[in-house]
């Protein structure tokens, strides 16, 4: 059974050398029930609102899975939140996902899958270019991007809650079946 490891939000905004000068994506994991609303989770923001955040991105999920990926790749440990995720999940291919699909979390919250991640410059940054050159283009060509979430019914949620996927239906795009690269 798919369940959540972890509720994320930002631990300190960050100096960037991006256009905002800030960085909300220094996410870590919270302790106990979680309260989440149509903008996300609680005491979380985003420092660049032009592409993040809104109730089509209120939320950012990435599986376990994929974080051990790249854990190997990198040669590090990747905590929740490290990705800039709101949701670490386990058991559950989110990349498989469709749009549309609803995922219930424990037992109020309900969220909406509506588009995948493009990762962009301060992602780059923050894993450490220029340690890792080229860093967007290896995160995107693994196609390990999550997806982003609309919040369908608010709530609390808490690390060990059980996830139930309810079907987009017949026909609903793949979440990286439209997909292009914006590199």
């Amino acid at each position: 059974m798919p369940r959540l490891i972890a509720v994320c939000a930002v631990h300190e905004l960050r100096r960037d050398s991006g256009s905002v000068g800030v960085t909300a994506i220094d996410k870590r994991a919270l302790e106990g029930a979680v309260r989440v609303g149509p903008f996300g989770v609680r005491g979380d923001v985003q420092a660049s609102r032009k592409y993040h955040g809104g109730h089509d991105k209120a939320l950012y999920a990435y599986a376990q899975e994929d974080a051990q990926f790249w854990e190997g790749e990198l040669g590090r440990s990747l905590a929740p939140g490290w990705f800039g995720e709101n949701l670490r999940v386990e058991g559950l291919d989110v990349n498989a996902a469709h749009i549309g699909d609803i995922w219930q979390i424990g037992d109020t919250v309900r969220v909406e899958v509506t588009e995948p991640r493009t990762p962009c410059a301060t992602f780059a940054r923050w894993v450490g270019a220029p340690h890792e050159r080229g860093w967007v283009k290896r995160f995107d060509a693994e196609r390990r991007l999550g997806p982003y979430l609309r919040v369908r019914r608010a709530g609390s949620i808490q690390a060990g809650d059980e996830i139930t996927v309810v079907p987009a239906p017949a026909g609903a795009p793949g979440l990286l079946d439209g997909y292009r690269s914006p590199r």
